[in-house]
């Protein structure tokens, strides 16, 4: 739903709906209930995650083909992007942050342990795995151990981020480094703005 018609009163939006075709109506009905997952994506997902109890210990849904496993905080809106990118591999052995309004595309791999090398049968403890709000992570982009990404970072497709990068900041390739930097507004702007005034 757009913004113009989120800043419309109720009684309009009925009025508005009651005028379509009535064969238009469920399909309205469902994107509304089921907002930005298609339902039938939802029922997969259900079935796997709480029947075939797959991803069972996470609170959210995630994606049928995806895993997510461990000490995972997710922000406001993330769970969307776990319920539709499909191929994702999330590792919260050392635990995972992430942000609101964080999206991440299909293939993404967010690691927070490394096997130790002398023996692989334990984990190398290392500093939760953090990642700022309203960032975007590329498909197929790997995040390794110890990383803390900044607010409004970019992560462009397939790169390979094996240290931290701070706010703004548009990263790419492997190892992934800096290509440039977005240009971030204030705080208060975006609160304002966020507000609509």
């Amino acid at each position: 739903m757009s913004e113009k018609q989120q800043r419309r009163p109720f009684s309009q939006r009925l009025f508005r709906f009651l005028l379509s075709p009535p064969w238009r109506w469920p399909g309205r009905i469902l994107r509304r209930l089921t907002g930005d997952v298609p339902l039938g994506l939802r029922i997969i997902n259900f079935s796997f995650q709480r029947i075939l109890r797959r991803n069972a210990e996470v609170a959210w849904m995630v994606h049928f083909t995806s895993r997510a496993s461990g000490d995972i905080e997710i922000g406001r809106n993330v769970w969307k992007s776990f319920a539709s990118s499909g191929g994702c591999y999330i590792q919260g052995i050392n635990g995972i942050r992430i942000g609101d309004d964080t999206i991440f595309a299909p293939g993404v791999k967010i690691i927070s342990a490394n096997h130790d090398p002398d023996n692989m049968e334990r984990w190398i403890k290392a500093d939760p795995l953090i990642i700022g709000k309203r960032c975007w992570i590329g498909v197929n982009a790997v995040i390794l151990p110890g990383v803390r990404l900044g607010d409004d970072v970019v992560v462009g497709a397939g790169a390979v981020v094996t240290k931290s990068f701070p706010d703004g900041s548009v990263i790419a390739g492997v190892p992934a480094r800096v290509i440039r930097r977005r240009a971030t507004r204030p705080l208060e702007q975006k609160e304002t703005a966020a507000e609509g005034g």
